[in-house]
This record gives structure tokens, sequence and C-alpha cells, in this order.
């Protein structure tokens, strides 16, 4: 709530301090019952049987039910509770979550963070004078669990994990799905919410509405409502001017300019000329420095590839965003005609997956399979090597191929409002790397790479933001438990350097050194149809396709690929856009 008429801000709950939450939630209850009081009061005057949430307190009400479901801090969750009940006992309807938990494709019981939230109230409490409380915590919050649960569950998180949900509140006010999505990978998402953090509210050479209003133009090139919904309230929140959320032909003309780049970097990355960056930056009143481009160029491909991991992952809407919460009561059977139409059904249809079930004959043999060419290209690898040439010609085969690689089209895909206003030229979407009758050269790692020259060019023009994302790099391309489903004890890197090369060469860029036969042993057509359709349109992603690949694996080991996904496009655009530019600058 804008903080005018005596109502109050949210910026309070964001404390680390419980005392000023406690003032906090004390304002808010105050300012938001009086809005209820007023609105109850008004519809009785009017002869209306149930009172409407209007003039801001719909808005709210939505943001308390968030916050009663997802902040880490359990004051905040049970006084957001209590602020809602005493609203619903003016006769005033309050809203309830639509669907179930923060992923369609994940069992919301499956995702970590809920238990983590729970630990984090006990390290709350252990660190406080009220230490004795811990065992009967221990009791109401984990008898369900068993011994086993518990020890992997608290053995697995410590204090930094708890530290992390509580930094990434107070910075962005909410914990948002895509965080509770990632929890499965700590090590991953303490390094992307650093760099993101960095990228969105330190010192840059762009503004803070104009990074927010990037974040807004990329995430629509993919239809990424989520995102976009996410930013756009972020932008308000900076100062933004709500006219450039009109379309963007409202906004600068020097943001209007990136237009070009933005699609190009989302589709057809490998079409970028020094010529572009030329265009942008000697566009006289309207041009670009060299470090704001930088900047830009990073937002961008962040959230090209953001959008890729939302719908990998079948992120839900927040739970205060449109498509996240409904004021509909709910119908006997727990879900009404309103869930239906959102997407969303029972919870058994719509978790009836694969992954965490009873193990069928066909998936472990699928798993076995897997295993046993890792370790016959191993042994081929340890006997002998291909030649260039050989290696070249597999390099050559395997991007032909990935053109044939596509989805069948009756699938469909959920259902997003149009965001086209935010980015001209609708009709421009991927197009395969070569096509018959026309050639582009080859991008050679050798020649231009992101250790030798896009890590050093970015850190030059931007400081720090480099060692960010090589770091962010690094873990995803390294991150292993050394499992295979129910396998321990596995050396993955064959199959996670499979991945990441399928993606690149999927973008024309080789490397000489990786034998590209081995591709085709490691990665099934399903998955590689999962593959190409995050990577390249993300927005057409299906739970089918989610459940179709690596059917024995677990949701963490899907997300792990999700996170390959995304740093490895991010990698791939990085690298086109920064050799356009040091062609520009050479």
């Amino acid at each position: 709530m804008e903080e005018r008429e005596g109502e109050v801000r949210w910026d309070g709950l964001c404390s680390r301090d419980a005392a000023a939450r406690a003032a906090a939630l004390d304002t808010i209850g105050q300012a938001v019952l009086r809005r209820a009081e007023s609105v109850a009061s008004g519809a009785v005057a009017d002869g209306l049987p149930v009172p409407v949430a209007r003039d801001g307190l719909g808005e709210a009400l939505a943001r308390l039910l968030m916050l009663s479901k997802r902040c880490p801090f359990p004051d905040v969750r049970e006084k957001s509770e209590a602020i809602l009940g005493g609203v619903q006992e003016l006769g005033i309807r309050i809203p309830r979550p639509l669907g179930h938990g923060p992923s369609r494709f994940i069992p919301e019981k499956e995702v970590p963070a809920p238990l983590l939230w729970d630990c984090f109230f006990l390290s709350c409490l252990y660190h406080s004078e009220e230490s004795e409380k811990v065992q009967s915590a221990l009791d109401e919050h984990f008898c369900c669990l068993s011994p086993d649960c518990l020890t992997i569950q608290v053995g697995k998180e410590d204090a930094a994990m708890h530290t992390l949900f509580a930094e990434s509140f107070a910075t962005l006010g909410r914990l948002d799905n895509v965080t509770l999505v990632m929890v499965f990978h700590p090590q991953y998402l303490e390094s992307f919410l650093k760099t993101q953090h960095y990228l969105l509210q330190m010192d840059g050479p762009l503004p803070l509405h104009y990074r927010h209003y990037i974040g807004i133009m990329a995430a629509a090139r993919h239809q990424c409502s989520y995102l976009v919904n996410l930013h756009v309230n972020d932008f308000l929140h900076v100062g933004g001017d709500p006219k450039w959320l009109n379309g963007l032909e409202n906004a600068p003309q020097k943001l209007q300019n990136l237009g070009e780049l933005n699609k190009m970097l989302a589709h057809r990355p490998w079409l970028i000329t020094k010529e572009h960056i030329e265009q942008l930056l000697k566009t006289e009143e309207n041009s670009w420095s060299l470090a704001e481009l930088i900047h830009a160029v990073v937002l961008l491909t962040h959230y090209h590839s953001l959008a890729s991991f939302t719908f990998g992952c079948g992120i839900s809407p927040e739970i205060d965003c449109e498509g996240g919460h409904t004021f509909r009561p709910p119908s006997v059977s727990n879900y009404c005609i309103c869930d239906i139409t959102n997407g969303y059904h029972g919870v058994d249809e719509i978790h009836a997956s694969p992954a965490g079930s009873i193990p069928s004959t066909e998936s472990v043999c699928e798993v076995e399979a897997l295993m046993e060419k890792m370790k016959q290209l191993q042994e081929c690898r340890d006997e002998e090597e291909a030649s260039q040439e050989e290696m070249a010609t597999r390099f050559e085969r395997e991007k032909r191929e990935s053109m044939f690689v596509c989805s069948s089209e009756d699938e469909e895909s959920a259902a997003t409002r149009d965001v086209s206003r935010h980015f001209e030229d609708t009709s421009y979407g991927y197009k395969d790397f070569s096509r018959h009758g026309m050639h582009v050269p080859t991008f050679r790692v050798q020649d231009y790479s992101w250790e030798d020259h896009g890590y050093s060019l970015v850190n030059r023009l931007y400081p720090d933001v480099g060692q960010l994302l090589d770091e962010k790099f690094h873990i995803a391309y390294n991150l292993t438990y050394n499992t295979m489903a129910m396998h321990k004890d596995v050396d993955t890197s064959m199959l996670r350097r499979a991945i990441w090369n399928y993606i690149h060469c999927m973008f024309g860029i080789r490397y000489d050194d990786y034998d590209y036969g081995e591709i085709n042993q490691l990665l099934d057509r399903s998955f590689k149809v999962y593959i190409k359709t995050v990577v390249c349109t993300p927005e057409k992603t299906t739970k089918r396709m989610y459940d179709s690949f690596w059917r024995q694996f677990e949701h963490s080991e899907k997300v792990h690929v999700n996170l390959l996904l995304v740093e490895a496009r991010m990698q791939a655009e990085l690298l086109y856009a920064l050799r356009a530019i040091t062609r520009y600058m050479t």
C-alpha cells in the first residue's frame, strides 16, 4: 500500500529486527482494517450482500496472502494470516491461492523451501532468549516427518542457507517462486541472487528504473508474463513512469533503440554485428555509452535465460500477482471453474508426475542404459582419439540434426497474458542457426571465448560483474552431487558437458577439443526436444515435455538441468554480443 492518506508502506517487514517487523505489522494491520471497515460500511449503505474489496484493498489483501504463505519470518506469516482473518470477520471475501506451490511441474511437498523456513524459525529461537522453546518447536514442526527426512534436510542446510532466505526477503520484499525452486541447489542460488542483486540494485551505469524496464523488455520477448509482472511492480516502486508501461513506443527513444538488439539476442544472436553496436553508440542525443551498453546486454541475456528457467520448471504466478490468487470461494471439491480456466486442476491430477514415483522397469533400464553408455564412451576416449577433421564433421552433423529437433504442434503450453506491447516486431522469432541455402560461419570458442575475451571486457566496462558471472557459470557447469537417479558415486561430468555443448552447438558455437558424437549417445530425442524448446522457444514448454525426459530422475536433477540450460544460453548470447562489441572497439 502506498504511503498516502494515512496508509503505510510494506518496507518495515523486510527488517531483520523482530521488534521493527512487529511495529510495521501493527501499522499495516490498522490501515488494512480501517480500509476494510470503510468498504464494509459502504456495502451496507449500498445494499450489497457481500462487500467487495476495492480502492486498493484487494491488492493489499493479496500481498498479505503472499506474506502468510511465502515469508521466511514466522511472525510475519502468522500476523498476516491474522489480519486476513480480521478482514474476513467483517464479511469481506479474502483471496486464496490458485495452484499448488511454486511450480506447476513439481509437487509442493517435494520443494524443500517450507521445511527450511521451519529450520530458520528454529535457528532464530536457538539464538534468542527463548531457546527452551526449541524442543517444543521441534515436536510441533517435525512430528509428521521421519527421522531420516529430518536428518537429510537439516543436515544439508546450515545457517548460511537460512541467512540467504532472510537476505533475499530483505532485499526483494518477497521470496519469489524462482528462488523457491532454485533452492534445490543452494550454492547456485546464492551466486544467482548475488549477481541479480548487483545488476538491479548496486551502483552501475544505468539508472534503477531503466534496469527494470530492460528486464520487462527482455522477458516480454518470450511472452514471460511472470517476469514482466514482477518487474512492472519493481519499475513503479523505484519511480518509473507508468506511461512507459503502455507500450515501448511510450518509453524514451534510447530504450526503443535497444529493441533491435533485444530481439536478435533473444532469438538469433548469431546475426549481431559490429554495425548494430555502432548504431547504438553513435545515435547523437539518444546514444549509449559502452558501459551502459554492457550493463544492458548483461540484463537482456540474464532475463532471456531466466525466462527459459521460468517456463522450463513450470514456475507458477506469484500469489499476489495476476493468476496467483482468486477472490472466488472454493467449491466442495476444493477447486472451481476459475482454477480450471487458469490451468489448475486437482492436486493429484496436476502432480501425477513420474519423478518420485515407483520405478518402472522401463525407466530403471533407461538410467542403467545411460550409465552404460557413459562408461563405454569413457573407454573409447582412453583407447583412441578422433582426428580434428572427424570432430569438425561430427560438429556440423550435430548442428544440422539439431535443426530437425522440434516439439509436436498439438501440445498446449501454459496460457500467458499478452505482453507484446513491451517490444516491437512481434513476428520475429527463433530461426535455426543454418537454413538450407544460407550459411553462417561457425563460432569457434578457440577464437573468442568467455574466459579469454568476454570476461575481461565485461569486468573492464562494468567492474565486478565479470567476476560474478564467471562464478555463476562455473558453479552451474561444475555442480554435482555424484548421483544419477537412484545411483550414487557417479561421475556426471561427461553428461553435464554434453548438455552444455549441445546448447552451444544449437547456437553454432564449437569447441575444437570436444567429440560431438557423444551428444547423440547421451541425449535421447525427448531430452533434446525439451532442451531445444526451453532454450529457443521457452514459451512453448509443456509439462508433458518435462515429464517425458529422464523419467526416473529426481525433480532436483531436472532443476539442475535447467540451471545448465540457463547459464549455457546466457553465455552463448553474451559471446555473440561481446564479440560484436570487441570488433567495434578494434
